[in-house]
């Protein structure tokens, strides 16, 4: 693959090219935020792997100016910032995953194989259909009715799961493995948080509720 490291620390710079070098990828890197955005725009990267405290411009800001262009280009964040808000924050900006400091070499590099096939991977139907919702693959938008559902990437990607798997007791593991890729004790935290986000959204006014919560279990998606 062909990555781009955003990282200000140019000791943790080296190691970081170095060591993904060693895993058989080419490597670029840049030093400050706008340095960074410049050269993710030009779509020329399998993924980029982006620190978030950067100067000039920080790495949310870059991730966000990236969506807003729609590129697509994966985004692994890799900080020292751990906490729960900090974590939907960087989701929730247009990030595909979330690394925490310090990491091991070998899990930065599967998560990064997994983003890329994640994004690589091409639908199998151009639409998901459950009860009055309606999910366009291509445009990745969502309509309940006439009403079209404004989330966040994160939250689409839940509502995406919870379409799939439609009819079906999805549990907390579940979506940890599916949506996240990684183990901690803040991930259930943060499942539940956007389970009780997608679900405000879906479900407005008088409209009948479509993501239950198997009290003990899990959760399922549908009207019935």
């Amino acid at each position: 693959m062909r990555l781009l490291v955003v990282e200000d620390d140019r000791r943790l710079c080296d190691v970081l090219r170095r060591g993904l070098s060693e895993q058989g990828h080419v490597v670029d890197v840049a030093f400050d935020g706008e340095e960074g955005e410049r050269c993710a725009s030009g779509d020329i990267y399998d993924a980029v792997v982006l620190d978030v405290n950067l100067p000039r411009r920080d790495g949310l800001s870059v991730v966000r100016s990236m969506r807003s262009q729609r590129l697509a280009t994966p985004v692994l964040i890799l900080t020292s910032r751990d906490t729960v808000e900090d974590i939907i924050e960087g989701l929730d900006a247009g990030a595909d995953d979330y690394l925490r400091k310090p990491f091991v070499f070998g899990e930065l590099d599967a998560r990064l194989r997994t983003i890329v096939r994640r994004k690589s991977t091409p639908p199998a139907h151009s639409a998901l259909n459950v009860a009055d919702v309606v999910f366009d693959l291509a445009s990745r938008r969502a309509h309940r009715g006439g009403r079209e559902l404004e989330l966040t990437a994160r939250e689409t990607a839940f509502l995406e799961y919870f379409m799939r798997n439609a009819g079906v007791l999805v549990t907390r593991p579940m979506m940890e493995d599916a949506l996240f890729e990684r183990e901690s004790e803040a991930t259930s935290n943060v499942v539940d948080v956007y389970v009780s986000r997608l679900r405000s959204k879906v479900t407005v006014g008088s409209e009948a509720q479509l993501l239950h919560t198997i009290r003990g279990a899990g959760y399922r998606f549908g009207d019935r």
